[in-house]
């Protein structure tokens, strides 16, 4: 299970014998800003809360966090992160086959491996920009009970506009898709690309607060879907699912107001304006792709002869962590993942790819038959 996530910043810093804080980290998509102002005093005074038992079903902040997106509280349900409706959802729904758009995020097959749930991918093309043939998939869903697609997809960045969603939903009735929407805030109006609102009876939504406001660690998600679904996961959730650092979180962005939506614009800014800087680096390199992506990362194809491994190992080897993408299945060993930090870390990473290819083709042409 844990095999198949990405960069792990604690056993780099182990390997190098360094702290973790020393590494520059370019494989986890958190918001390159850190958290809303105020966030962290906020829940320094808050600390004494541990001293008790959270609310044992999150409910003040259940209610709360619908108001905050406009929905009924019973459409909602606060957990323990997306990680533990993704890893619920095939026994509470009693899933008998899966298909799961890739590539794609490890933990929905995860989910079903563990479970003996079957499965199977309906794996996007490169040449159509990994984005879904949505007539295609219509067809190949019709076989399956669930559907998992991450949108924007993790780790292709790619973006399937919420119309085009709701029209998939109601084309197949009989299937239930979980749209995992945890990189959708990081997308200029993903508001209104959200499906959170559409009332759609075969639809869940998962969301997470983690990545956007940048407090992965107090592991904190919502699940949004019909209040008779909500229902099921609510009879087998673990009490105090979320902690009570996590519930104060949650007070804190539902009291923003304003400010919140500054923030989450400013982020959106700033990746768009780092994003645009990457790519305008990386475009001089011959071979390099960069894959187009609306959100907090993006894919890159490395040229011919330059392994992500080989990157991977380079860059780490100066304490620079990316995300190598070979164990993404439909992926082959030349992609890698990238989320843009600060301008200075996202320029030396430029730079390092940019040399490592260099090198690459200097000793491809060095081994190069002479023609006769």
């Amino acid at each position: 299970m844990i095999g198949g996530h990405g960069g792990n910043v604690y056993e780099l810093a182990r390997r190098l014998g360094c702290a973790p804080a020393e590494i520059l980290d370019l494989s986890s998509n958190v918001n390159p800003l850190g958290p809303p102002a105020g966030l962290r005093a906020y829940l320094v005074q808050q600390i004494e809360a541990v001293n008790a038992l959270p609310e044992v079903d999150s409910r003040e902040i259940t209610q709360g966090y619908a108001r905050h997106l406009g929905i009924a509280a019973d459409h909602l349900i606060a957990g323990h992160g997306t990680t533990q409706f993704i890893y619920s959802l095939p026994a509470a729904l009693h899933v008998k086959k899966a298909l799961i758009v890739g590539p794609t995020y490890s933990d929905y097959a995860d989910a079903c491996r563990l479970q003996g749930v079957a499965f199977e991918f309906f794996l996007c093309r490169e040449s159509d920009g990994f984005t879904p043939d949505l007539d295609r998939l219509a067809t190949v869903a019709a076989g399956a009970d669930t559907v998992f697609i991450c949108n924007p997809n993790n780790p292709t960045g790619a973006l399937v506009p919420g119309d085009a969603l709701k029209a998939l939903c109601l084309r197949r009735p009989q299937v239930r898709f979980i749209v995992d929407e945890s990189y959708l805030p990081f997308v200029v109006d993903g508001e209104g690309q959200s499906l959170v609102r559409s009332g759609i009876e075969n639809l869940m939504v998962l969301l997470s607060i983690s990545k956007i406001y940048r407090i992965p660690g107090l592991r904190v998600g919502f699940l949004v879907a019909a209040p008779a679904i909500i229902e099921v996961f609510a009879a087998g959730m673990w009490p105090w699912s979320v902690n009570s650092l996590g519930q104060a979180a949650v007070r804190f962005l539902c009291e923003a107001g304003p400010d919140l939506a500054a923030f989450v614009a400013a982020t959106r800014a700033y990746l768009d304006k780092e994003r645009r800087q990457f790519e305008r680096r990386l475009a001089l390199v011959p071979g390099l792709r960069v894959f187009p992506s609306p959100t907090s990362f993006f894919l890159v194809r490395l040229p011919e002869g330059l392994g992500a491994p080989r990157a991977w190992t380079a860059l780490a080897d100066e304490r620079i962590l990316i995300r190598d993408c070979s164990n993404f299945q439909g992926l082959s060993d030349r992609f890698i993942r990238i989320s843009p930090k600060t301008p200075e870390a996202n320029r030396r990473v430029a730079e390092r790819l940019a040399e490592l290819a260099d090198d690459t083709r200097r000793a491809a042409a060095a081994f190069r038959p002479l023609s006769r």
